[in-house]
């Protein structure tokens, strides 16, 4: 019996659908339903009962499946307990990251890291929505905001603050942004996740919040569309100062309300379960943040941060 049909098996008991099952494993459906019926042959018994609607655990099933997870983990746990004592640094990385930071940032952070550790290969998937690891074909996610669930592990990479930026241009042509309220009169680019426009923009003066609610002609689920549009001078946008880092430090783009403090964000690597913090994770984080860092610590030089700001 083949451990990769059993990994098949609890995939499939998981999803209760072959195809559902199929894909999250990236393999095609009819090899999945072989290696479903490689095993329950080795068995000699029927661990799913089938019909053209559905599909669900036999009574065998119910006992079996559940014990053959646990001999899994356990096996895994093994290899990579003997992993971490070689220092063997490979595997597979599949990872979600968000749609403009991974794109502008992660992506050749990662290509230098894999550069580094050659036995590494790379999986990835470029979404803003939240992700359910039981659902998506990934093992991490990075991700803006300080994880909910307390059943995910969670890794802080650093804190992020944002930023309000637009070009010189269209700040030429609009009225002068003093204080937060002036914001009223300007064009929001705002960003949308889940049917919600996130177009209350949020600072502090001297610690007392200051909420605006923002006009908009253009909003998005898409942060890096956001930034696009930013950039080419459609209006005012607050922005993740990493997002915003490439255009800030080549100054198509500008800060503005620099003496009000937007509220800001954290990037977390996340992960749900244990078995899943690998040596090549732990490394990535340090890679992460060493790099975050660095493009902080650059935008801090330009008089775009302040050191305060990342505290």
């Amino acid at each position: 019996m083949l451990l990769e049909d059993l990994k098949v098996v609890l995939k499939v008991a998981e999803f209760r659908n072959i195809t559902a099952a199929a894909e999250s494993l990236d393999m095609r459906t009819a090899t999945a339903s072989a290696a479903i019926k490689r095993v329950e042959r080795s068995l000699g018994v029927e661990l799913f009962i089938r019909t053209t609607r559905q599909l669900r655990l036999s009574v065998v099933g119910e006992r079996y499946i559940p014990n053959c997870a646990q001999a899994l983990q356990i096996l895994d746990l093994a290899q990579q307990n003997v992993k971490d004592d070689l220092d063997i640094i490979e595997g597979e990385l599949k990872i979600s990251v968000p749609s403009d930071l991974g794109r502008n940032l992660i992506l050749p952070w990662l290509d230098e890291f894999m550069a580094i550790h050659t036995g590494i290969t790379l999986k990835l998937h470029i979404t803003d929505s939240n992700i359910d690891f039981y659902r998506d074909p990934v093992d991490i996610a990075i991700r803006y905001g300080t994880p909910k669930d307390a059943n995910l592990y969670g890794f802080k990479i650093c804190n992020v603050p944002r930023v309000v930026c637009a070009t010189e241009q269209y700040l030429k042509n609009h009225t002068k942004l003093k204080h937060p309220n002036d914001l009223i009169s300007h064009n929001g680019l705002l960003y949308q996740l889940h049917d919600i426009i996130h177009d209350v923009w949020e600072f502090a003066e001297h610690g007392k919040p200051i909420k605006v609610k923002m006009q908009s002609n253009r909003s998005s689920n898409d942060a890096e569309l956001v930034r696009r549009w930013c950039v080419s001078g459609k209006g005012v946008a607050m922005k993740s100062s990493l997002d915003m880092s490439n255009d800030l430090l080549n100054e198509k783009i500008v800060p503005v309300l620099t003496d009000f403090t937007p509220k800001p964000s954290e990037l977390w690597l996340i992960c749900p379960s244990r078995q899943t913090i690998t040596p090549a994770l732990r490394l990535l984080r340090e890679h992460l943040k060493e790099k975050c860092h660095i493009i902080l610590t650059q935008l801090i030089d330009k008089g775009v941060l302040q050191k305060i700001d990342l505290q």
